[in-house]
């Protein structure tokens, strides 16, 4: 078997196969990094409050930090896809090249591994405390959210109840949300908050609609056998439609 030449041996970055990967990994990572952020985008409802439209800017963010992770992992597909083959019992002459033998490219792919989580940690750490800010806004509307197999229904401070949400556009809300029976999760799509619901204990989200509208209600939680169907509508209206409405459901609830 022909011997690497000592300048060559272990300088694993200067072989061909090598050469290739990196092309394929340059070429890779602005490919998937683009689709993906497309894909999630296109994928996801239009924001109906800020929290929506950061969850996709942070969707775009974390689809750019995976890409190059990615695109690495297709450029050794595609290099061993297109390299010339070998027959026979014995390795390549330059098989000896792994790079996994190589001490530097071992630690750069603990350190840029570390990185990564750490920068994944840390976002994630700042939008659930953005999140939590939202929960100590003065001026917020409170609506208790109770879910049962299979059906939302929610109590407002003024008395007023409803199997329907309705919210008023620009102001916060903090909903406090429990179950009566099984596990649920409160989902409003397009508003970005999702919550547990649990038997015997009330959990707290807050979010701030800025658009007007109507969108939907899921539950995210497996709770039975009619899971699917368990969704509904809020109503996102004017301050002034708001009261009209908050109002009326008031004189409702107290004549029954």
């Amino acid at each position: 078997m022909t011997e690497l030449k000592p300048s060559t041996k272990n300088k694993w970055w200067k072989h061909p196969d090598v050469k290739k990967t990196f092309i394929f990994w340059l070429i890779f990572t602005p490919a998937i990094g683009i689709f993906g952020t497309q894909f999630h985008v296109l994928s996801m409802p239009d924001p109906a409050s800020e929290v929506m439209g950061g969850v996709i800017g942070l969707m775009r963010l974390f689809t750019w930090a995976a890409a190059p992770v990615a695109a690495l992992v297709f450029a050794i597909c595609a290099t061993a896809l297109t390299s010339s083959r070998h027959y026979g019992d014995n390795p390549p002459a330059d098989a000896d090249h792994q790079i996994s033998n190589s001490p530097r490219a071992n630690a750069t792919w603990i350190v840029v591994s570390a990185m990564l989580c750490l920068f994944a940690l840390v976002t994630g750490l700042v939008v659930l405390q953005k999140e939590g800010d939202a929960l100590h806004e003065e001026n917020a509307i409170h609506v208790n959210v109770t879910g049962q197999q299979w059906a939302w229904n929610y109590d407002y401070a003024d008395g007023a109840r409803s199997e329907v949400l309705y919210l008023p556009v620009d102001v916060p809300v903090v909903f406090h949300i429990t179950s009566k029976d099984v596990k649920h999760s409160f989902w409003i799509v397009e508003m970005g908050i999702k919550m547990d619901a649990n038997p015997g204990y009330t959990t707290e989200t807050a979010v701030t609609p800025n658009k007007i509208g109507v969108f939907n209600v899921r539950c995210a939680e497996l709770c039975g056998l009619l899971h699917a169907y368990m969704q509904n509508k809020v109503h996102v209206v004017s301050k002034a439609d708001y009261e009209k409405w908050l109002a009326d459901r008031s004189a409702l609830e107290a004549r029954s």
